[in-house]
């Protein structure tokens, strides 16, 4: 097919170094209409890129910009296993996750330790911060051929595990993350989705989940680093915050960590070189209110950067894709 007939030579995108693919879309009073039909080409460059940001079709609600999502995704997904709360404003369609505006949430993949996770993410701006806050995005091949092979080599024989404590006071309790206070129910969900449990003496749940560190795209099959190794990680958090959760909780009972797939730590040193990868290979576009972003979740990771003033952002999680389609190195064996 030559360049002029694919639907995503038809729009108008500024390609630059350093920043996402930013198309211009017609000012326009039906976002929903204009995103219907331009859903192919838009897809089309999501494809070709990793992500693209449409700029002017001033979604300003929650209606608005959930019509928006349902017209460009496949199906919207209901969030299971979220680390943080969120505001549920619809069905699939949330506010982004409650973090403090001061710390960096750091590159990701949106629930990469999951069985099932989205192949697409939308973002919208309802409304822009004074300053920071962008969602950047890094490319993942990209991110896997610039990491040492010794350490990728490891990733992928022993993949990388997750262990979190759920409690009320930090981060999302059980019943926000699973969507339900029943006990069993949750058992039911962990053995369905190879999650080791474990209930406190106090009912906090303990768990741990290994997945693997590097997938094969289901589209493109090309590798990606896909994980939320460096992000969940406890040498991720600021000191002064690290220093405090570990006081409080002790460093078994912290809210999330990660560690090599064999249950060794991941030294802090590891977790530096993950981020300076990421950082070097960032491509970011402040937002501006009325902005859409789309992102293949496997290829790109995500990140969102400190801010200054009111920030909102409408968030999808789309298109779901099964771990086993993705040629995983690591054998998950649920219940």
């Amino acid at each position: 097919m030559s360049s002029s007939s694919s639907p995503a030579s038809l729009l108008d995108m500024d390609l630059r170094p350093g920043a996402p693919p930013v198309l211009r879309a017609e000012a326009t009073c039906d976002a929903p209409s204009w995103a219907a039909e331009h859903r192919d080409a838009l897809r089309a460059v999501v494809a070709e890129h990793g992500c693209v940001l449409v700029r002017g079709l001033g979604l300003r609600d929650a209606a608005g910009t959930g019509a928006v999502f349902s017209e460009l995704a496949t199906g919207l997904m209901t969030e299971k296993e979220a680390f943080a709360p969120r505001r549920t404003y619809s069905d699939g369609v949330y506010s982004s996750t409650k973090w403090p505006p001061n710390q960096p949430m750091c590159m990701h993949h949106e629930l990469s330790y999951t069985l099932e996770f989205p192949g697409l993410m939308l973002f919208a701006c309802i409304s822009a911060p004074t300053d920071g806050g962008a969602t950047a995005v890094a490319d993942s091949p990209a991110v896997l051929d610039a990491l040492p092979t010794e350490l990728v080599q490891r990733f992928e024989r022993e993949g990388w595990l997750l262990t979190r404590n759920y409690n009320d006071e930090i981060g999302a309790s059980f019943a926000e993350a699973f969507g339900t206070e029943d006990r069993g129910a949750v058992e039911s969900y962990c053995r369905a989705n190879a999650i080791e449990f474990e209930w406190q003496p106090d009912g906090a749940l303990r768990t741990r989940q290994r997945r693997s560190a590097v997938v094969r795209h289901p589209g493109t099959g090309r590798r990606c680093w896909f994980n939320q190794i460096a992000f969940l990680n406890e040498w991720t958090l600021a000191p002064e915050v690290h220093e405090y959760l570990v006081d409080v909780y002790g460093a078994e009972g912290l809210p999330f960590n990660t560690r090599f797939g064999d249950g060794d730590p991941i030294g802090e040193e590891v977790v530096q070189l993950l981020n300076s990868v990421y950082e070097s290979n960032t491509a970011r576009e402040p937002w501006q209110t009325g902005d859409l972003m789309l992102v293949d979740n496997i290829r790109t990771a995500h990140s969102r950067e400190p801010f200054e003033g009111p920030r909102e952002v409408l968030v999808a999680m789309a298109d779901g894709v099964r771990l086993a389609d993705c040629s995983p190195t690591v054998e998950v064996t649920a219940g």
